[in-house]
């Protein structure tokens, strides 16, 4: 299992945060996602066959590009 946290500016509330965890938890491979609005980071635990450049892509899709 892998882990790693993303800053994401365009992170501006908890709802941002409750879109992204429910967009990503849909990916195959995610066990967790936890974000927290104020430093504008989210930290995401997944297994194959999720892939690191698979949550990013599906990050920069939602408008929430990681950095």
């Amino acid at each position: 299992m892998e882990k790693q946290t993303l800053l994401i500016p365009n992170i501006t509330c908890g709802h941002c945060v409750m879109s992204i965890k429910n967009e990503l938890s849909e990916l195959e491979g995610v066990k967790m996602v936890v974000g927290d609005p104020e430093s504008k980071r989210v930290s995401v635990e997944w297994e194959t066959p999720a892939t690191i450049e698979g949550i990013k892509n599906a990050l920069k899709e939602m408008n929430y590009p990681a950095e």
